[in-house]
């Protein structure tokens, strides 16, 4: 089994839960607000402000871009499932502009069902 880590927009949230649902992924954890940034030193709407002459903009570049907000959901399914999740989520998510995203895909060893002691891929939904 493997956890799939998506860190998304916060405004696909409900998009990527209905689509994972769709394909039959119907078992996730969310997690409020995270806040991060990608390699970009730059905020893609304070440079189309400083292109528009807009002083607040102007004086924000050159200083630390701010993170910014996202989503993280991690989705634990059995190995064979895991291409389908992560096709699902890049489905959804990609508009091609910074801030689309990551995926990571992680190992698990274990699950357990706390409610009933059951072991495995049979707890993960």
């Amino acid at each position: 089994m493997k956890s799939v880590m998506c860190i998304i927009r916060i405004n696909k949230m409900n998009k990527t839960k209905r689509a994972l649902s769709e394909v039959g992924i119907s078992s996730m954890t969310a997690t409020g607000n995270v806040f991060g940034r990608g390699k970009g030193l730059w905020d893609a709407k304070v440079m189309k402000a400083a292109q528009e002459d807009v002083p607040e903009a102007i004086e924000l570049l050159g200083k630390e871009t701010p993170l910014r907000p996202h989503r993280l959901l991690t989705i634990t399914v059995p190995d064979e499932l895991v291409s389908k999740v992560v096709e699902t989520v890049i489905a959804v998510n990609q508009v091609s502009e910074h801030g689309d995203g990551k995926i990571f895909v992680m190992p698990e060893y274990e699950a357990i069902r706390i409610r009933t002691g059951e072991h495995g891929d049979q707890v993960l939904d």
